[in-house]
């Protein structure tokens, strides 16, 4: 495994480093009060996107029968884009974490559309992704998984689908979805029976203004404020049978709509790790910047040395935790199933953040829970929770690990 970035890798971390110092922090704690990022800063930031992606990303978004025939990454030809994905979501969570999770494009829906659909799918719904940025217009895609009564156990969701002539009617409600109100289409995961557990599951692309599909309330959250969570309502809606990821054929005698989910979870764990990291790092920052003005640490006294000591602890927490990050990334480049790895990555680096932005607030005391715009800590400390939660809950990961530990020890 490699450790050293690219030149490529390194160009765009230092680009999205200075772009959060100078341009996303300043707006930072006006976006979480006004509960949006400016569109106008979006487009902005879309135009300059657009600028570096490459023509071959594009085709295989899109589906495009030349770039779908590439050999998929092994150890002797590997990819780079998820460790790449990894450095730009650690500094641009740096600068704000919800700026990230609102940037227009498919989102967490991508991954079950490029892992499950068909290629006729891929260059519908990511070409309607594609025909708006053209156009200098905003579109987002969505993942509609977590219900009221199920989240992290994909298991247990309880929205149903059945199959009427042409069509699927679906029914139930999805609660805590990114960019859902706004999103042009929706990944839904549903059941033809609750009783199949993992076997009757389906997932399916749904589109804004399909009749029966409607957007209930904004959520009013802790954190990531500028970031829009929406609830969905299915009520009756009436979905075209070629909306069914993948088609009918993916689905006979397969678990393939949870199969689905997890490999979405394989590729967005590993991700939403190295976002926990930018917040994380962000908090050790500044905490290491206030203690050197503020104390003299070389000298013999108790507090400083207790000082120093929290310090090195939350330096050692977080590479750790981007070192078993990367390492999710890295299989996933190399073609290796990585599932263990990215529950590993997830679990680790939420705690490490979480624990990075408690530990700043205590060494600072008063200082580290007041809102300024030159200190975020307090927006930080808000906004680290959730990576402990959304993407499978720490404990979720802990069962993942142990099930997969447990099952490599059965094959000896």
């Amino acid at each position: 495994m490699e450790f050293e970035l690219t030149r490529k890798q390194k160009e765009l971390k230092d680009a999205l480093h200075n772009l959060g110092r100078y341009v996303i922090r300043p707006m930072s704690l006006q976006m979480d009060r006004e509960h949006r990022v400016p569109d106008a800063f979006l487009k902005q930031f879309v135009a300059m996107a657009s600028s570096v992606r490459s023509d071959q990303d594009v085709g295989a978004a899109l589906g495009d029968a030349e770039e779908i025939k590439r050999e998929p990454p092994s150890r002797e030809k590997p990819s780079f884009g998820n460790r790449t994905a990894l450095v730009g979501a650690e500094e641009l969570a740096w600068g704000d974490a919800s700026l990230l999770l609102c940037l227009p494009g498919a989102g967490l829906g991508g991954p079950p559309v490029k892992a499950t659909g068909t290629p006729a799918q891929k260059k519908k719904w990511f070409g309607m992704l594609a025909d708006a940025d053209k156009r200098g217009d905003l579109a987002w895609g969505a993942y509609g998984l977590t219900e009221p009564g199920a989240g992290s156990d994909v298991s247990g969701i309880r929205t149903t689908c059945r199959k009427d002539g042409d069509h699927w009617v679906i029914n139930g409600r999805k609660c805590y979805i990114t960019n859902g109100a706004r999103a042009a289409w929706v990944v839904i995961f549903a059941t033809v029976d609750p009783a199949l557990g993992r076997a009757g599951q389906r997932a399916f692309v749904v589109e804004k203004g399909t009749p029966g599909f409607t957007v209930g309330k904004i959520e009013e959250k802790l954190g990531l404020r500028a970031s829009e969570t929406a609830e969905l309502v299915l009520d009756d809606c009436r979905v075209p049978a070629e909306n069914l990821l993948g088609g009918d054929a993916a689905y006979e005698g397969k678990s393939t709509g949870f199969q689905t989910a997890m490999k979405t979870f394989d590729s967005t764990r590993p991700l939403v790790a190295s976002m926990a990291l930018g917040i994380g790092r962000a908090a050790y920052e500044y905490v290491c910047d206030a203690v050197k003005e503020r104390y003299m640490l070389s000298r013999p006294v108790p507090r400083y040395h207790a000082i120093v000591e929290r310090l090195a602890k939350m330096h050692r927490r977080l590479e750790a935790a981007r070192m078993l990050t990367w390492k999710a990334a890295w299989m996933a480049d190399t073609g290796q199933p990585n599932a263990k790895e990215a529950s590993m990555s997830k679990a680790a680096a939420a705690q490490a953040a979480v624990r990075a932005c408690f530990e700043a607030i205590e060494i600072l005391g008063a200082d580290g829970t007041i809102q300024r715009e030159d200190a975020l800590l307090e927006k930080w400390f808000r906004d680290i929770k959730v990576y402990d939660i959304f993407e499978g809950t720490g404990q979720i990961q802990r069962v993942v690990i142990s099930k997969r530990i447990l099952s490599d020890l059965k094959s000896f």
